[in-house]
């Protein structure tokens, strides 16, 4: 029995193929992907690597072993810019679980203008149903394209063949002879700018949103799924190429061919034995009321959240949803309170607590050069498409490293961020002129960094409001 009252329905086991693949890596391997796209932060990426892991091994526990077992939830501490979040996101893209990013400080005024804190559960349950749709329609997309090429050709060749194939059997074979050419035009793109007219599905009614208390909140409420399709759908036609036919075509074969109901079913699965929510700015929430002002709501919101983090259910549009075995990750710079100024009841429920450490130009260094996505690679890879070249010598990478992390001290420190700034300020004059430029190579060096960025370094106001 549960706190709430509510009896704890058996869970999936082994045999619901709830593991996904990409969850069976081990601790070690999560942690080098990691390292692919984030730097540092060894001790926030092993806990993570280790929750990850330790929810594969309750799937395949026996079903009653399983519902006992509770997730183990984290708190990241650390300044803005240090890579919290993009921890959990990349973390959420491993194990291909339904994933949301919160902001605690949005339900600050809850019962005023402030959101009810059961709205997460619900949005993770939306993202749920559109992933499983997607993998669903990735799945039958083959099948698709077959019966979309089939309705192209009826489209193209509308007259068909004569009934009594046995009294004209020439007119029949004629027919598909045809048929089989403009297939072989298909097939080859010969007829991709033909137009034709395609039946188009048009919306009889609008969505409406309900905004209201009672597990009501956002909820959206389609008029004509509620009346179960007493007025039908509505069509109209629409002259298109057959590119573009294709397109839509594929969609509605697809939409036909995904059992909605079942992909329903597997989203709530993954929502309640998978799903990822990460509450950033918990820190922001931290602290005991003060009977007025902007901290009356601090600790009423804590309150909110422990009814979801300890287990309860949750009703969505497509099913109820237990948030038992939900992984919830916090994350929050504490710059001015402390994990402990959370009501003892939540921090009961964060039972591990990792401190990322702050950046400096070494690290800067590497986030500029060793991740895949590193943001050097990302401007060459912008400016190549303008057909220019652009080449950092690695003096030139020490030295935006080493001005972002002089600003940093200066003014206030947003971590990696100030790369963002840092370099588009740099590259302000490529990036404007590059499309008129006969020079189809640019070398940024070390002298260049400082000449476009020791003014304003220097000048602390000004860097304030440029850097």
């Amino acid at each position: 029995m549960r706190r709430d009252g509510l009896p704890l329905p058996a869970v999936a086991g082994p045999s619901a193929g709830a593991v996904e693949p990409a969850a069976e890596m081990t601790p070690r391997q999560v942690v080098e992907e990691l390292d692919r796209y984030i730097v540092g932060q060894h001790k926030a990426k092993r806990a993570v690597a280790i929750a990850l892991r330790n929810r594969v091994r309750r799937l395949k526990l026996a079903p009653d072993m399983a519902e006992e077992v509770a997730p183990k939830n984290i708190i990241m501490i650390g300044p803005t810019g240090v890579g919290k979040t993009e921890i959990a996101r990349r973390l959420a893209r491993l194990a291909a679980s339904p994933f949301i990013k919160v902001e605690a400080s949005k339900y600050t005024e809850v019962g005023y203008v402030g959101r009810d804190v059961e709205s997460m559960v619900r949005d993770l349950a939306d993202i749920a149903v559109e992933m499983v749709k997607a993998e669903r329609a990735r799945a039958v997309a083959p099948l698709a394209r077959a019966h979309v090429e089939e309705r192209l050709l009826d489209i193209l060749l509308p007259q068909a063949p004569p009934r009594d194939a046995v009294l004209v059997p020439e007119a029949q074979e004629q027919f598909q002879r045809t048929r089989e050419k403009f297939r072989q035009q298909l097939r080859e793109g010969v007829l991709e700018d033909h137009p034709v007219e395609i039946e188009v599905k048009q919306d009889s009614f609008p969505a409406f949103r309900i905004f209201g208390g009672g597990g009501l909140e956002e909820m959206d409420i389609n008029l004509r799924e509620s009346l179960g399709g007493l007025f039908g759908g509505r069509k109209k036609q629409r002259r298109v190429t057959v590119r573009e036919a294709r397109d839509i075509l594929q969609l509605e074969e697809e939409d036909k061919l995904v059992d909605l109901d079942a992909a329903k079913r597997e989203a709530l699965q993954r929502v309640e034995q998978t799903g990822i929510v990460f509450i950033d700015e918990i820190d922001k929430i931290a602290g005991r009321e003060r009977g007025s002002g902007p901290d009356v709501s601090r600790e009423g919101v804590q309150r909110d959240l422990l009814p979801l983090v300890e287990g309860t259910r949750v009703t969505t549009k497509h099913g109820m949803v237990r948030t038992d075995h939900i992984l919830f990750i916090a994350s929050g710079a504490f710059h001015v309170s402390k994990p402990s100024d959370l009501i003892p009841e939540l921090q009961g429920r964060f039972p591990i607590r990792v401190e990322l450490s702050s950046l400096g130009a070494p690290e800067f260094v590497r986030i500029l050069t060793e991740p895949k996505n590193a943001l050097i690679r990302q401007y060459e890879a912008l400016l190549l498409t303008e057909g220019i070249e652009l080449v950092f010598t690695p003096e030139a990478v020490r030295a935006i490293a080493e001005l972002a992390a002089e600003v940093n001290r200066m003014s206030e420190n947003i971590g990696a961020r100030r790369l963002h700034t840092i370099l588009e300020k740099l590259l302000d004059a490529v990036s404007f002129d590059a499309p008129e430029m006969t020079e189809r190579k640019f070398t940024i060096d070390a002298d260049y960094v400082r000449r476009m960025l020791a003014d304003i370094v220097k000048d602390q106001d000004l860097s304030r409001y440029i850097l």
